[in-house]
């Protein structure tokens, strides 16, 4: 039995569970993403938090910053909007975080607040999925 073939980093193909940080047994590695438009939304993540996105496909692919998430960019699921499971990114500034999302089309939906020793806030992006982003630490 050959082991599957997956996409790794740069969207390569990957066939050995060792090769890849997605392969992180009990880890969220793959995500499904809805998008009323994939390109615009697989350019958004791009711009904003610097994933590495294949858009030569319609449902374009990514890889989060950490190579440890991958997933598409998907019209045929329902925008998450603010119910149902809500993924937060972590940044090193909450608030050029957000600024970055305003500036490429999304909007906040919930301002920097404190919890803990952290900094949490949370955006509507382009297509209307509500993500959070959070940082350790003081805001500078």
């Amino acid at each position: 039995m050959r082991p599957p073939t997956t996409v790794g980093r740069h969207n390569e193909a990957v066939t050995s569970e060792s090769a890849s940080p997605v392969f992180r047994r009990a880890g969220i590695s793959y995500l499904r993403v809805p998008a009323r438009d994939p390109q615009q939304a697989a350019a958004f993540y791009e711009r904003v938090f610097g994933w590495t996105v294949d858009t030569d496909r319609p449902d374009p692919s990514f890889e989060d910053g950490t190579g440890h998430v991958i997933g598409h960019f998907t019209p045929d699921a329902a925008v998450a909007g603010e119910g149902g499971v809500r993924p937060y990114i972590y940044v090193d500034s909450v608030d050029d975080a957000i600024a970055q999302v305003a500036t490429h089309g999304g909007a906040v939906v919930e301002a920097p607040y404190p919890e803990g020793d952290l900094w949490v806030a949370t955006f509507r992006d382009p297509s209307g999925n509500v993500i959070g982003v959070w940082q350790r630490g003081p805001r500078d």
